[in-house]
């Protein structure tokens, strides 16, 4: 079920539109499966995979369904915009995100704009005050190709500061404007380690969940957005202090708590699902 988020969980599995075969494998493995249009289908088998796609929609979860559509002004952009208002989409992932225009295009489905170019990022804040926008991602491989670079990350594993910097301005375009903050991808399939990491990361800076491209990242992602057992037990105490200690500032477990930290304590126990 789509929560007060927009986003149903915080596993979010890619499936190619091609294989209708994988569709409900994938919602069977994550919180919500994506469908994609784009990156994962070659140009002569979009028609096809539109197609696939009406066919199988009756039986998918509309609540746990995104599709991800070709870019706006791409040769597939229109009859992808018409395939979704058809089939009553309610979540559509934007790739390449860079105008407005293409968010409203896009209505009644709520769109989650995926800001993987210097334009991308730099547009984050407009799209996200966008009505129809309902949560803001990222991407670091096109965000590189787009400023000619080689690749997201480092020799050592650590992304490259530019990287950072584009997931730090989405996360914070998000949030400036009560909108949720996905992840992305992790590349390295074998590596559950880094990706549990990144994943435990990005749940403790703001993100809602992360997006993954194998079905065994799903279950890490789950646990790693969810808070371990003594920061939940903290938050709960430290709520129940703050309803003893009115004034507003008071001494918990040696720290001293005020606005900010109960903020915090709200925000571990909403990702522990209380």
């Amino acid at each position: 079920m789509i929560g007060t988020s927009g986003i149903p969980g915080p596993s979010l599995l890619f499936c190619p539109g091609d294989r209708p075969d994988r569709y409900a494998k994938a919602a069977a493995r994550a919180d919500a499966v994506i469908i994609d249009l784009e990156d994962s289908v070659a140009p002569d088998a979009k028609d096809g995979a539109r197609r696939m796609l009406s066919e199988a929609w009756p039986e998918l979860d509309p609540e746990r369904t995104i599709v991800r559509v070709n870019p706006f002004g791409s040769p597939w952009w229109e009859r992808d915009v018409q395939a979704v208002q058809d089939l009553g989409v309610r979540l559509v992932m934007l790739p390449k995100a860079e105008q407005v225009e293409a968010v409203r295009a896009l209505a009644p489905a709520r769109v989650v704009a995926l800001c993987e170019s210097a334009a991308g990022v730099l547009a984050a804040p407009a799209i996200a005050a966008e009505p129809g926008c309902a949560a803001l991602t990222w991407g670091g491989e096109d965000l590189m190709a787009d400023l000619g670079g080689a690749s997201s990350r480092r020799s050592t594993g650590g992304l490259h500061d530019v990287v950072v910097h584009a997931r730090s301005s989405v996360l914070l375009a998000a949030a400036a404007h009560d909108k949720p903050a996905v992840d992305t991808v992790y590349l390295d399939i074998s590596d559950t380690d880094g990706l549990a990491a990144e994943a435990r990361e990005a749940a403790e800076t703001g993100f809602v969940a992360k997006m993954c491209v194998h079905p065994g990242h799903a279950d890490p992602i789950r646990e790693a957005f969810r808070p371990p057992e003594e920061e939940v037990r903290w938050a709960r105490g430290v709520l129940k202090a703050a309803e003893e200690n009115p004034s507003g500032v008071f001494r918990y477990e040696g720290r001293m708590i005020d606005a900010p930290l109960l903020g915090q304590a709200r925000a571990i126990l909403r990702r522990a699902g209380e």
